[in-house]
């Protein structure tokens, strides 16, 4: 095991887009579990949307991380020491959030679940077994999708959205995509995306809405606000439900006024419900989200892809290439620090 635990702390609330100087490796000793505690070595660190909002001194749903502070973020990681009778050393566990950008760390049962890799490998306890499981379970349910329903889904090849996409194709509807480019549609149409936009290389985002659903969007499934959401919402079907997910788009603009087209009009003769969506809500739900998810992964129906870089020292690049929309599939750390004690 190292000597010392290396922790990346924010340096700086982030002025628009962020940057890798916004971060900075720091060491510290590795920590020392006390009564009730166990040290977990991270195996595979988290990297999601939501950490551009808890880098900013803005409101938002859940604390931010003050300058100084480690950055904040979930590990599926391996128990070297443990004073909890219900974990072991060389037990897996998840944690979602109470990790942090770091080698080690120290937590308590009531911070993790168990990894069981005879149900999915261990990196999928951050994706399918994770939040964005339950996140595309309930969000599609929030939407009260149904069979038939031409269903579009944002940033499609990402974490979110590659399950939302099988989950709704699992539900009998058409599926559409919309993500960045054409290789990533491709990805999305090996998945069961029934048609795509590469939004990109569209002259006209609102037209080309159009041409994949022309009958309208049933469902939208919006993970990134901005000129995409006003692209869809021109073309909603009769009694459409949209759920708001995610608003990664805006990034760059975060705290700023989300300044754009207005289309109220188009809301009200749709009759369509636009309804914001936090997962926190179904938390007593979630076993029943991962049942379900568990049992069509072993069954086949929902596949899986991973851009995962190596070793601790590239989680802030990992975390801007997500939000610069680089990655394909759910962006993950695959940490350095050796195993074991």
């Amino acid at each position: 095991m190292r000597e010392v635990n290396r922790q990346w702390r924010l340096a700086a609330y982030p002025k628009g887009l962020p940057r890798e100087s916004d971060w900075t490796l720091t060491e510290a000793p590795v920590p020392v579990p006390g009564a009730g505690q166990m040290l977990v070595r991270a195996s595979y660190l988290d990297v999601a949307p939501y950490m551009r909002g808890r880098i900013s001194p803005q409101t938002n749903y859940a604390a931010g991380v003050a300058v100084g502070e480690v950055m904040v973020g979930g590990a599926v990681g391996e128990v070297l020491a443990s004073n909890c009778p219900q974990f072991d050393a060389g037990d897996l566990v998840v944690t979602e959030f109470d990790f942090g950008w770091q080698d080690y760390a120290l937590l308590t049962p009531a911070q993790v679940r168990r990894v069981d890799t005879a149900l999915a490998p261990a990196h999928c306890w951050l994706d399918l077994l994770g939040l964005n499981g339950v996140t595309a379970y309930f969000g599609l349910a929030q939407a009260e999708m149904r069979p038939g329903d031409s269903v579009v889904i944002s940033a499609a090849a990402g974490s979110v959205g590659q399950l939302a996409g099988q989950i709704a194709k699992i539900g009998g509807c058409r599926v559409i995509a919309i993500t960045s480019s054409e290789a990533k549609l491709a990805r999305c149409r090996e998945l069961g995306y029934d048609d795509g936009i590469a939004y990109r290389i569209e002259p006209d985002l609102a037209a080309a809405v159009k041409r994949v659903c022309p009958r309208g969007v049933d469902v939208f499934f919006d993970n990134t606000a901005g000129p995409i959401h006003d692209a869809v919402v021109q073309n909603l079907a009769l009694n459409a439900r949209v759920t708001l997910c995610g608003t990664v788009s805006l990034a760059a603009r975060f705290g700023e006024a989300d300044i754009g087209p207005r289309f109220l009009r188009q809301i009200m003769i749709a009759r369509a419900r636009v309804q914001g969506f936090l997962v926190f809500d179904y938390a007593p739900r979630y076993d029943e989200a991962r049942a379900r998810l568990a049992a069509w992964y072993g069954d086949g129906r929902i596949r899986l892809h991973y851009d995962i870089a190596d070793g601790l020292a590239s989680q802030p690049r990992a975390f801007l290439r997500l939000l610069g929309s680089e990655n394909l599939g759910k962006q993950l750390v695959r940490n350095d620090a050796p195993a074991g004690a």
